[in-house]
């Protein structure tokens, strides 16, 4: 069974979509728990992956026995073996979170909703696994689709909102597949591992030059980076509450780490010809890091202002990226890790506030500490966290950025992470200032029968969130040390 873990870990997963449909029909109950113990299984299994992989070193599974380049290969080291684990743990947690926003709901709708997040989970396992161009293409529409569906589920909004990302979210994957074909016509294979060995002649072609083009627009679509992010606010905002922390803690970052995987481990046969495609993503990073930052500020809703903020979020991974060198990558990834507790716990905490009282607008936040003391603390630890204040682990991902940025001597960088650090502890402490410093408002609970201050199917991921963000920080070094071993080889 072992040597079957890298299928098994995005298979059950997708298993679990598949019965929750037919077991929800006998027990609505039930199948929200299959799922759940979907995830639970795809997340053991995942960690031990992981640890095989940092004893043994890369694990590559050929479905079928069929070895690459003719078969599909899943293909693990350290670095997309911990974005597997942090995709398991996310579904997981907004598997559980989600449960009592369906209590009472229809089997039909509640079958719905759980078969998609297993399949979003499921697409997002898929592409952080793969070592095949086009197996990625097949993960990232399974991905979008489940995406779009979750987003529509958040009412007439939402609808509009999947909309809108359907019709940008296409444009995007449309590049990535005919930047796969491009450069399939120039080295005639699929595989990244070939296709790295066979790509250094033929980078400097036309050809490759128009594939790395789409590619960069595809997956800066996908991840929402400056200025091609015109989906992500009213999609972040409009979800359905119960999916919003998967969908902005993770969805976006996956694209990110492809990115970084087809730049650097693929494509890094000519640095030269890589940094000048990274000089552009660059400065769209940068500039999306003071744009996000800017209109956070100008936001009155809290999903809003969040919405914003990832995208300024997504700049900081961006400029990582673009910086190539081993502590902006180490820096990068790191900040994709932290970013995904950090804004998932916030909407997991904006999530629990809507389903308490039914508000998300800032000026409705006054003495929210007095009734929901967790939710607050924990938005607070998130939200410090983001403006990187140590020893939290959102200070350590900016800590290496700078670090990277100082080494590169891209001193532009350092300039543009200190302004956006600013601008978030601004939004923040705007935000810590109505809690706390507002009146108490008129606030009627929704759900009047409760005795404590939210079920414990949402305190437990909101506390994780928490937790997190701190072991996260303190821990920050053995993550570093992880990820280091297979960046090295890309930045030397």
């Amino acid at each position: 069974m072992m040597e079957n873990l890298p299928a098994l870990i995005v298979i059950v997963p997708l298993m679990g979509a598949v019965l929750c449909p037919i077991i929800c029909y006998f027990n609505r109950n039930i199948g929200k728990w299959l799922t759940t113990c979907a995830m639970t299984a795809s997340l053991m299994m995942s960690i031990i992956q992981l640890k095989q992989i940092i004893k043994n070193g890369e694990i590559h599974y050929w479905f079928g026995n069929w070895k690459p380049p003719y078969g599909i290969e899943f293909a693990l080291d350290s670095l997309n073996g911990v974005i597997v684990v942090l995709i398991c743990i996310m579904g997981l947690i907004s598997t559980i979170y989600s449960m009592p926003f369906f209590d009472g709901f229809s089997r039909f709708k509640t079958a719905g909703y759980y078969s998609i997040l297993s399949l979003l989970v499921t697409g997002l396992l898929g592409m952080s696994s793969t070592g095949d161009v086009f197996n990625l293409y097949v993960f990232l529409e399974i991905t979008s689709l489940s995406g779009y569906t979750l987003i529509a589920m958040g009412g007439d909004k939402g609808a509009l909102s999947a909309f809108r990302y359907l019709l940008i979210g296409t444009i995007g994957a449309s590049f990535y597949l005919l930047g796969v074909a491009f450069i399939y016509g120039e080295t005639g294979t699929l595989n990244m591992a070939d296709m790295a060995g066979l790509v250094g002649p033929v980078l400097g072609s036309g050809t490759t030059m128009v594939a790395l083009v789409f590619f960069v627009v595809g997956f800066g679509i996908k991840m929402a980076l400056f200025p091609l992010h015109g989906w992500q606010p009213a999609a972040y905002t409009n979800a359905h509450p119960g999916a919003a922390p998967v969908i902005a803690g993770i969805m976006g970052k996956v694209p990110a780490y492809a990115m970084l995987r087809f730049f650097y481990f693929v494509f890094n046969a000519n640095k030269e010809l890589v940094g000048d495609f990274m000089l552009v993503v660059g400065t769209m990073a940068a500039a999306g890091m003071i744009y996000g930052s800017v209109k956070a500020l100008q936001q009155k809703d809290m999903r809003s202002m969040l919405a914003y903020s990832s995208i300024a979020q997504m700049g900081y991974i961006g400029i990582g990226i673009a910086m190539g060198d081993l502590y902006g990558l180490i820096g990068a990834v790191l900040h994709i890790i932290v970013h995904s507790f950090m804004k998932g716990g916030l909407f997991f905490c904006v999530g629990a506030i809507q389903y308490k009282y039914g508000v998300t607008r800032l000026g409705q936040l006054g003495q929210l500490q007095k009734k929901m003391p967790i939710t607050v603390a924990v938005m607070v630890l998130c939200s410090l966290s983001m403006v990187g204040i140590p020893p939290l682990a959102g200070f350590f991902s900016k800590w290496d950025l700078a670090i990277g940025a100082a080494t590169a001597g891209e001193y532009i960088y350092i300039a543009v992470l200190i302004v956006s650090s600013l601008l978030n502890a601004i939004y923040f402490f705007r935000l810590f200032e109505h809690i706390f410093m507002d009146p108490e408002p008129v606030r009627e609970e929704i759900h009047p029968e409760l005795k404590r201050e939210l079920p414990w199917r949402m305190m437990i991921p909101i506390s994780l969130c928490g937790v997190g963000v701190i072991v996260l920080g303190v821990c920050n070094v053995w993550f570093v040390n992880v990820l280091s071993s297979v960046i090295m080889g890309v930045t030397q």
